[in-house]
């Protein structure tokens, strides 16, 4: 039984253990310590130009100021003290912790809530959650905001990135520019987005605690006064005690971060005491951070401060409220992280490589106007032009070469000049073509062979002045000659073929002379016929004269017939020719 007893006790203070460290797991801050410094909306009232020209005749046009930061290389990174202070007399102590760092450009960040973007979804964390993701080495919260849309507010650049743009609303700032110089103060909206020498870390606060040493409350109170705020008049959020954060800088160029526990009308410090405190030791210019339950403070992602929040569902245990942005003591990191691209980060520092120069690597070693109008800045130097050389592109291609570096030679023949950015050639009066390599044709002459010869006779001139005393060069007479020759024996081969497939006649000449007499002959004898018979003889014909027109023919030749002969009878000669011209004179 005792035995049963014991394991059931052992079970109920197991069960106890296990439910006490998830509520204590669970357990979240009740944000009921509030102190705002706005009631409706934060920030000023009044415009940068009324600060500007209602402050002091000392501080003239300048609201905000500068100091270089301290850029040592060594460790430690930073430092951090706590303190016990009597600020409010022996019976009122303030606990607190103060923190020097010592190389502020690449070791101190300003993050947004829970990382990257937390302000962009109205994200909260607590700090330590945010310094875990970084890893941060001491870390404590920063800038104000919305207690109820968790809204981020203020001015916000982290790591070179512009989170947030107030739109020109003034309160008290804290940033470092890209050269590391420190800057504290009212900021115009231009002075903000400035890219001259842009912020890497920007935060807003209210209240400018120390300007040159000198505390500078009341000034702060009239430059950023606004209607009453949920804990009272502006005075009151000044002179209540509460959890207090700061951030300034000693004449070193340290920055000092600070933070005091406290609950709001209870204990702490009111920002006069504050103020006077950093004053004691040695800071220079300091702003007020968000306060109130926003105190934190956390070392190694472990909670060094004591929050003033009750927390909830266990109101007898206090907890850390989830803030905005916070600051984070950090190892070195280089501005811009990757170097712009252009170098390697060794301990904070970005190692450049060749051709690249600056904190960040991100200006060229070659910067303008050394190329001059010709050329552009790289990281190898100087890339001149196509047609210019030189180590600042000063320099003209020289006769022959062109294009980028003039490293391509020019192909122009018979002393052509090339174009030095293209390499176009330009060729001699007498040339053409694109590489000049053809002289003129014949008949032209000049720049582009675009002029006509004028000599007599069109015979071709000099082709590059146009001269007709002594057209050609001794080479073109001997190819002008050697052409001719072979025209003229082109010419006569031609002819010679032609009379060769010429169609041969039949009759020669000879033949053709021998048939021209004969017809002639025959023409001379029938004239002589034609003579005879027109002129007949007039002697020794008797009675056939009177019929010379009439020849005798046998009847036995014109009948064609021969008719038989009577024995011994002759024929009759009278009868024989009376017959005969009675035929002829009936015939006629």
């Amino acid at each position: 039984m005792a035995t049963v007893s014991a394991r059931c006790l052992w079970l109920l203070l197991l069960w106890l253990g296990v439910l006490h460290s998830e509520t204590q797991h669970n357990r979240v801050s009740m944000n009921d310590d509030l102190l705002l410094p706005y009631a409706k909306r934060h920030g000023s009232a009044h415009s940068h130009r009324h600060i500007r020209d209602c402050q002091s005749v000392v501080h003239g046009n300048v609201t905000y100021e500068t100091w270089p930061s301290s850029q040592h290389g060594g460790a430690p990174l930073a430092e951090s003290s706590v303190f016990v202070s009597d600020a409010r007399g022996a019976t009122q102590w303030a606990y607190g912790h103060m923190t020097t760092v010592h190389d502020p450009l690449r070791t101190l960040s300003v993050l947004e809530p829970g990382g990257p973007g937390g302000c962009g979804f109205n994200h909260r964390a607590t700090v330590a959650e945010t310094e875990e993701a970084a890893g941060c080495l001491f870390s404590q919260n920063a800038g104000f905001f919305n207690t109820s849309t968790g809204q981020c507010l203020g001015n916000i650049v982290s790591d070179g990135r512009l989170v947030r743009d107030s739109n020109g609303v003034q309160n008290a700032q804290f940033g470092i520019r890209k050269d590391g110089t420190l800057v504290l103060g009212y900021l115009s909206e231009e002075d903000v987005t400035d890219q001259g020498n842009p912020f890497v870390q920007l935060v807003s606060g209210v209240g400018w605690l120390l300007r040159k040493g000198q505390v500078y409350i009341n000034q702060s109170i009239q430059a950023e006064c606004d209607n009453t705020q949920e804990t009272g008049s502006l005075n009151k959020f000044v002179n209540v005690v509460s959890g207090r954060t700061a951030i300034g800088h000693d004449a070193d160029g340290k920055v000092v971060l600070f933070h005091v526990d406290g609950q709001t009308g209870v204990r702490g410090m009111s920002l006069w005491e504050v103020a006077n405190f950093l004053k004691k030791n040695g800071v220079v210019n300091a702003i007020n951070l968000d306060g109130g339950g926003s105190a934190t403070f956390v070392v190694n992602s472990s909670l060094a401060s004591y929050p003033s929040d009750h927390c909830k569902p266990d109101a007898r245990w206090r907890c850390a409220r989830a803030v905005s942005t916070i600051l984070c003591v950090h190892p070195r990191h280089c501005h811009p992280r990757d170097c712009s691209g252009h170098g390697e980060c060794l301990q904070g520092v970005c190692r450049c490589l060749e051709g690249w120069r600056g904190a960040g690597c991100e200006g060229l070693v070659c910067q303008p106007p050394a190329c001059g109008a010709h050329g552009v800045c790289t990281s190898g130097g100087c890339v001149c032009d196509a047609g210019w050389s030189g180590h600042n592109c000063s320099e003209e291609c020289m006769q022959g070469f062109y294009g980028d570096s003039c490293n391509q030679t020019c192909a122009c023949a018979n002393g052509g000049s090339c174009d030095p950015v293209h390499g176009r050639c330009t060729c001699r009066p007498g040339f053409h073509s694109d590489l000049c390599q053809q002289e003129c044709p014949l008949g032209f002459h000049g720049a582009s062979c675009s002029e006509e010869c004028h000599c007599e006779d069109q015979c071709p001139c000099d082709p590059q002045t146009g001269s007709c005393t002594n057209p050609l060069r001794e080479a073109v007479n001997l190819t002008l000659q050697r052409a001719g020759h072979c025209l003229a024996r082109k010419m006569f081969t031609t002819w010679r073929q032609e009379e060769a497939t010429e169609i041969q006649p039949y009759l020669t000449e000879q033949t053709w002379l021998i048939i021209a007499i004969g017809l002639s002959s025959l023409l001379l004898a029938s004239l002589v016929v034609h003579l005879r018979r027109a002129f007949p003889a007039s002697a020794g014909h008797g009675r056939i004269s009177d019929r010379r027109d009439y020849s005798c023919v046998p009847l036995t030749d014109i009948n064609k017939v021969s008719q038989p002969r009577k024995a011994g009878v002759e024929p009759d000669d009278s009868d024989s020719q009376d017959e005969t011209w009675s035929l002829r004179s009936g015939g006629s």
